[in-house]
Formats: C-alpha cells, structure tokens, sequence
C-alpha cells in the first residue's frame, strides 16, 4: 500500500472516530440538559406560586379545599389563555402547566389539571416523591411516565413548600409534560448531526490535501535524492517547513559528498592566491627603501611588513582551519581588552569600507574584558566586518556596538542590507555556504562568497567558550559575538 493511502486511510479512521465519539457525546448531553434547564424553570415557578397561594391556603377551612379562591381562579385563567407565539421557528399554541396544592398531610386541596385528566381533589399524594420529599423538609421532585415503557409521555413535577412563617402548610407542585419540548430537542439533536456531517466532510477534504501536499513532498524529495545517486547535479526542490528544511541539509550532504575535493582544490588555490601578494609586497618593501626618502620610506616599509605579516597570518589561518576545528582549546589565552579589539577591526575595515561608499560606526563602546587570544577575536572581527561591508548598500552604515549581558560581553556587527533568509540563518557558518552578495556598480552580477569567513568565525567563537548568533534587523542582518566575561 502506498504511503499516501495510508495517510489517508489512518486520518479518516481518526477523523472518523474522533467526531463519532464527540457527535456521540453532544446529541446524548441533549436531553439532560434540556431537563435541566426545564427543571431549573419549574423551580422558579413553583416557588412564586407557592407564595401567592400560601395567604388563601392558611385560611382554608379543615377538610376544605381551594376551588373558589382567588389563587385557584387566576390558574384556571391561565390554562384557558389562548396562546400562539413562535419561539426559535417553533410555534406553541398551548399552555402546559398544571399545577395543584396539597394541605400539611398530603391531600389533593387544588388541581389545575382535572379538565384533562380528571380532578385528583381530595387524592392522598404524602406518597408521592414530590410530596413526601417537601413535607420532610427537602428538596422534592419526581419524572413518572404515564405510558411505562414510552420516555416520550414522561411528566416531570416540581414542588415546593407553602409556608406561614416556619410552619409548612402544604405543598404546591408544578407539572410538565417531556412531549411539550421534544421538538427543541429534536432540532437540536439534527443541527448537531448536519453540523457534525459538515465538520466530518470539511475534515476529510482538509485530510486529502494534506496527505496530497506530504505525497507530493516527499515524491520531490525521492526524485531529488534518486537524482543524487545517478550523479545528476539538481537544485533542492523548493519545500516549505521541515520537508524544505531536509531539502537544503540533503542539498548540503550532496555538496559536501560530491565536492569534497574540489573544496580541497579550492582552499589550496586560495592559499596560492594569498600568497602571491606576500612576494610582491616584500619586494615593494625592498625597493621602497631606496626610492622615498627616509622618514617615509621607513613608514611605507613598516607598513607594507606588518600587512604582509597579516596576510601570511591569514593564509596560515586558512591552512589551519581544518585543524581549528579539531583543538580543544586556545594555544595562548590572555586578557583581552574588547573595546581595543574592535576598534583594531575598525581600522583596518576602514579603507576598504571607504571605497565601497560604506560608514563604519560604533555605538558605544565599554570597557569589557574577557580571556582569548587577540589575533583570533580581530580575525573573527574582520570577517563580520567584511561581509557587513558587502552587503551595506552604498551611502549606508554599519553599526558595531559592544554591551553586557549578565556574565557575557556581547559584540554586534550590524548592516542595513537585504538581510537573509529565515531558512538560511540556521546554516550561516557551514563551510561554503554563503548568501549572494549585493550587485557592485561596475558588476551588474550577484557574487557570492565562500562562506569560509563566518566558518572561521563560528570556530573561533567556539575556541573561546563563546557563541554566535544571527538575528534579522530588518532591513539588515545582526551578528552577534557573545564572550565570557573575565
């Protein structure tokens, strides 16, 4: 069975039980609340009655009954009232109450219900639950069925004490016929049932799409992986959540596997690269000497060693980033002067910021101290600075700011470019995975760096027992530094 009919078959099986169990449940809480509320009504009227009745009751003779008293003829009125209203679409044209009264003994002293079903004055009702329990003192109530076995003939009858004072002078109990609100509880019954019916089809049709959706995924995903293994150089498919997210690492896996030595290859001309400048600024230096005069032949000599010296430091870091990886720990830890540090970065990043149009600022700057090694921290600098560099849209600024945060002293480097991606801020750091560089003026095509530089970053960070964090700034991307403090 395919894997997307068995999604579909485990989610109706679910959806279907889930709303038979809940259907279930609503359409059987129906009738008991119904009779709740009904019940909750009846008490209401009970007790008002009682009190109207309780003044003509206490002065009704022994033996006597309440047929010609006032109480009696305002319940006869009400039960001859015509009546046709319409309450939610139902319409009712009958008044259902019936209502009688019974002295201290439980005997039948007024009954409203004789016109139908015959008078019941001068019945002994002590024994009936609605009596008996009033008369003792607590609360009485009871449902009897005229037709046993038919729930739908039930009455429910309420009572309630007719007192003077303290003393019980008798009880007046309110009936009502179940039939009377069967048709609400039958439309409520059938709008759960539609509502239940729609709910079940919207959630099928909702388990369809997203069984098509994770069926369609994931036969991108097989087509992309069944690619790799032919050799095929595919881009990842373009999937959103977790699935895009398995997309761009089994895109990275296939570049790391298939490109392992072309990186090698490529780290290697890096390194030719970088050191070609090393021999034609050490002859520049030679020839200097004897070409300016000595005060500025010493400056430009002096300068042109320390850069030299920087960039074989450089290509030494490069050789040694594999290597980096693997310490555990710095070679040569001192205390390390932050503020200094990052102004040191400043300076060097000024002239080429300068050429790109761009500003470099810093906000603020504390005296914050933590433990390391002061080439690795300018490296790591010069690097965010770099890149902050290339994206800073021409005419803009880039912000460093230095702070505290509890036991860490925190560097930012923040640009004002287009920022990056929600999908790519978790991968920021891998080795040669880097985000396309803004168009330079003079070359209308996207450029995209390596990404070794945030590599470095990322490992010096982590020689140092710190961390680095990448946070959109919108517009631009904030880099974070975190150090513990001395």
């Amino acid at each position: 069975m395919k894997i997307g009919l068995r999604l579909l078959l485990a989610f109706f099986l679910i959806t279907g039980i889930a709303a038979f169990f809940v259907l279930r449940v609503f359409v059987n809480e129906v009738r008991p609340s119904v009779r709740e509320v009904m019940e909750d009504l009846m008490v209401d009227t009970a007790n008002i009655l009682a009190e109207l009745a309780s003044d003509d009751l206490q002065a009704m003779p022994a033996g006597g009954n309440l047929d010609n008293t006032q109480f009696a003829q305002r319940v006869n009125d009400y039960a001859l009232r015509p009546i046709d209203v319409k309450i939610w679409g139902l319409t009712k044209r009958s008044l259902d109450y019936r209502v009688y009264l019974t002295d201290d003994k439980g005997r039948v002293v007024y009954d409203s219900g004789f016109r139908q079903q015959g008078s019941a004055l001068g019945a002994d009702y002590s024994r009936w639950r609605d009596v008996s329990l009033t008369l003792s003192g607590q609360y009485g109530a009871r449902a009897t069925r005229e037709v046993y076995t038919d729930d739908s003939t039930a009455v429910m009858y309420v009572a309630a004490p007719v007192r003077n004072g303290d003393k019980v002078l008798g009880v007046l109990t309110v009936a009502k016929p179940m039939s009377t609100v069967q048709p609400f509880v039958k439309r409520a019954e059938q709008a759960i049932l539609v509502r239940g019916a729609w709910l079940l089809g919207l959630s099928a049709l909702v388990g369809v799409v997203v069984t098509g959706w994770l069926v369609w995924s994931v036969r991108q995903l097989r087509k992309y992986a069944m690619s790799v293994e032919l050799g095929e150089r595919l881009p990842a498919p373009k999937l959103h959540g977790e699935l895009g997210e398995l997309a761009l690492a089994m895109e990275g896996m296939q570049e790391r596997l298939a490109g392992r030595e072309h990186i090698e290859s490529l780290v290697r001309a890096l390194t030719h690269e970088l050191k070609s400048p090393l021999t034609a600024i050490a002859g520049a230096a030679e020839l200097l000497h004897d070409d300016l005069p000595a005060q500025d032949r010493q400056a430009f000599s002096l300068q042109i060693q320390e850069q030299g010296v920087r960039l074989r430091v450089l290509v030494e870091r490069l050789l040694e980033l594999s290597k980096l990886e693997q310490r555990r720990s710095l070679d040569h830890r001192v205390e390390l002067d932050l503020a200094v540090c990052m102004r040191a970065a400043m300076a060097q990043a000024n002239a080429r910021a300068s050429q790109r149009g761009v500003r470099i600022r810093a906000s603020e700057m504390p005296t914050l101290s933590a433990m390391g090694e002061a080439d690795l921290l300018q490296l790591a600098l010069s690097n965010l600075l770099d890149n902050a560099i290339d994206f800073e849209p021409i005419g803009g600024e880039v912000v460093l700011s230095l702070h505290r945060e509890g036991k860490l002293a925190v560097l930012r480097v923040r640009d004002h470019g287009a920022g990056v991606p929600d999908y790519a801020l978790s991968r920021l750091g891998e080795r040669f995975f880097a985000m396309p560089r803004p168009s330079d003026p003079l070359n209308t095509e996207p450029r995209k760096g390596s990404g070794l530089g945030l590599a470095i970053v990322r490992q010096i960070m982590a020689l140092h027992g710190g961390s680095i964090r990448f946070t959109p700034a919108q517009p631009g991307l904030q880099v974070e530094l975190q150090l513990p403090l001395r």
